[in-house]
């Protein structure tokens, strides 16, 4: 079933200008294609037209055609294209339609007048595939970020249709459950012939298995049309604000110069023995930065516990502090209780035990308005933290509950705008954002309060390397000039490597680890139980026959936190 854009072009009713421009593509019938791009560049956008919700449920003007399977869209209405086109959304929330998994999953088959019985081995099949065959009879609502995101996936995989449409599907998931995705969407690929598109920003996992070619799109328009050697060898990626693999990076620090001819899509296809001894010079030759200690406290986990049914434990006798000033990340599994942390240190839970203190004042004796004082809570989904029509009015928001003067909002406003990437939107309305931009709305508005504590929750889901880069080397001054404590829960390896200097890993609802993020990725094992894997720094450092891989990562680390200074 070929999917052919022919000098394809579309605009928003909204917008002024067109969103894409002039698309001339082709993706064959079995095709495996990633498209890849900066927040805004068109991606998601692509994807809606491919399954019909452009033009028949979201309304614009389009110019050129696309057709599929020889027929133009245009000529279709939703019910045909959605028969065709198989889509598991970035923002999980807006698919589901069941009441609880079981019935999520089973919906396509319900329409597909399926029998019963065979319509139960199905679904159980296909929610062991994604590690929820548990919990069938929970509502998809209840789960955690990567959990739904999960049901999406189990309930697209059980669609009979020709083309499967992923946007952004490792956006909400942790690294061991992306790894085991894209497996399972390779798996679906080979056996079925389906034609497979990922839209993603995380360009490192989705080659943990190959593709047939990445589609690079900057501006609304197609920039690349490459095989992953030849994209990856090429400049092109740094210059459209899209994170390299690490290995890349690090191969790049040692100053190695990499060829299409050297195969570097793949960790495993790449000759480490030519580039050998540069890395290990390199290696040698850096000095490795000591880090200062910090002995104050500023918040206090004590023996914390939290259960939301009274049986299964979330959090279970957790401790732990963060100093005044540091830079830490809570690492873990999906459903592991890093999401439940935020919220008891918000005050919208409270623990069954144990306590939180910040500043030595005990959390429990504090309001949720008396804490939003002195703690920014940033939440994993923009959407469950916007409330106002306009960017401007949503970042001014908590400015104005304060009673801030209005002339000093506008100032501030504008200022945490510019910083946050935004500058240009600020009289747009929230829903011409992509997800992406929402998030750093969403940030912006806890930013212009100048915390004492920002907490992320997943700060980087949606978003391209270069806004992330930007906007937290933005976060990184803040912890060091202003002296802001910063507390981020992660999925993303890169994010955590980059910025944080401590890791509190959490799995299974209990406390494993409390070290430095050096240490903590060099332990293949302890990785493993939190559902997280070794990155490919420390996969390369291993096939370099390095003894001391902590320290060829805090190297990296290091050259890392000097380039983005």
């Amino acid at each position: 079933m070929t999917i052919a854009f022919s000098n394809f072009s579309f605009k928003y009713w909204a917008l002024e200008k067109p969103t894409l421009k002039n698309i001339n593509l082709t993706i064959e019938k079995g095709e495996k294609v990633v498209i890849v791009g900066p927040s805004g560049s068109g991606k998601s956008t692509l994807g809606q037209c491919l399954n019909g919700l452009i033009p028949f449920a979201v309304k614009g003007d389009i110019t050129g055609s696309l057709s599929i399977n020889g027929q133009d869209t245009r000529e279709m209405d939703l019910h045909q294209c959605t028969n065709m086109v198989g889509t598991v959304l970035q923002d999980t929330d807006g698919q589901f339609v069941g009441l609880s998994i079981g019935e999520d999953i089973a919906f396509a088959l319900e329409n597909q007048m399926v029998e019963q019985s065979e319509m139960h081995n199905i679904v159980k099949q296909t929610a062991k595939m994604v590690d929820l065959e548990e919990m069938l009879d929970l509502s998809p609502f209840d789960l955690s970020g990567g959990q739904k995101q999960r049901v999406s996936l189990a309930g697209v995989m059980v669609d009979d249709v020709d083309i499967l449409l992923f946007d952004e599907p490792l956006a909400s998931l942790d690294p061991k459950t992306g790894k085991a995705t894209i497996e399972i969407i390779d798996q679906l690929h080979k056996n079925s012939g389906k034609t497979v598109i990922i839209i993603e920003h995380r360009l490192e996992d989705v080659l943990h298995r190959n593709v047939d070619r990445i589609i690079l799109m900057e501006r609304g328009e197609i920039v690349a049309n490459m095989t992953p050697d030849e994209l990856l060898a090429s400049p092109l990626l740094a210059r459209h604000g899209i994170r390299e693999p690490l290995y890349l990076s690090a191969l790049k620090a040692a100053g190695c110069e990499v060829t299409a001819a050297d195969k570097p899509a793949h960790l495993s296809t790449l000759d480490l023995d030519s580039f050998k001894p540069q890395l290990l010079n390199w290696y040698q030759q850096k000095g490795i930065t000591e880090q200062n200690e910090t002995s104050q406290p500023l918040l206090s986990v004590n023996n914390l516990s939290y259960s939301y049914d009274d049986q299964r434990k979330t959090l279970d006798d957790v401790s732990f502090s963060i100093n005044k000033g540091e830079f830490v990340s809570v690492l873990g599994k999906n459903g592991s209780g890093k999401s439940t942390l935020t919220r008891l240190i918000m005050g919208v839970l409270d623990p069954d035990e144990g306590s939180i203190e910040f500043n030595g004042l005990d959390l429990n004796e504090r309001s949720i308005f008396e804490r939003s004082e002195h703690i920014g809570v940033v939440l994993q989904n923009p959407n469950h933290m916007i409330s106002h029509h306009m960017i401007f009015d949503e970042v001014a928001s908590g400015l104005r509950n304060r009673n801030v003067p209005e002339q000093m909002v506008e100032k501030k406003v504008h200022e945490i705008l510019e910083l946050c990437g935004l500058g240009k939107y600020r009289h747009w309305p929230i829903e011409a954002l992509s997800y992406g931009q929402k998030k750093r709305v969403t940030i912006a508005t806890i930013l212009v309060l100048e915390p004492e504590l920002l907490i992320l929750d997943e700060p980087t889901a949606g978003q391209d390397y270069h806004h992330y880069t930007t906007m937290m080397a933005f976060i990184r001054e803040l912890n060091q000039k202003l002296g802001i404590t910063i507390l981020i829960i992660s999925h993303d390896m890169h994010l955590v490597l980059e910025y944080t200097d401590r890791s509190v890993v959490i799995a299974d609802s209990q406390l494993l680890a409390d070290q430095a993020v050096h240490s903590i990725f060099s332990q293949p094992e302890l990785l493993e139980q939190a559902n997280l894997t070794v990155t490919s720094l420390y996969t390369m450092a291993k096939a370099l026959g390095i003894e001391r891989i902590d320290n060829f990562i805090r190297c990296f680390i290091d050259h890392e936190a000097r380039k983005t200074a």
